[in-house]
């Protein structure tokens, strides 16, 4: 749930629908849009802290975070 905390408490004035699916065998993608941001079966592990959120960074650079 870290993952869904970061972008959530980033983005989430941009947000229109986070979609979480359980899976099997320790599946782990984030999609952006139809594009997939980050995949464990690719890179053979988890995403480390902040991984993800900043493959959603680079994904949307104009886009600034709640708050500021």
């Amino acid at each position: 749930m870290r993952v869904t905390e970061e972008i959530m408490s980033t983005y989430q004035h941009v947000i229109e629908e986070l979609i979480l699916v359980t899976g099997d065998k320790g599946v782990f993608d984030v999609h952006v849009d139809g594009k997939l941001i980050y995949s464990k079966g690719e890179t053979g592990r988890h995403a480390e802290e902040g991984e993800v959120l900043a493959a959603l960074k680079d994904l949307i650079p104009d886009v600034r975070p709640y708050g500021t």
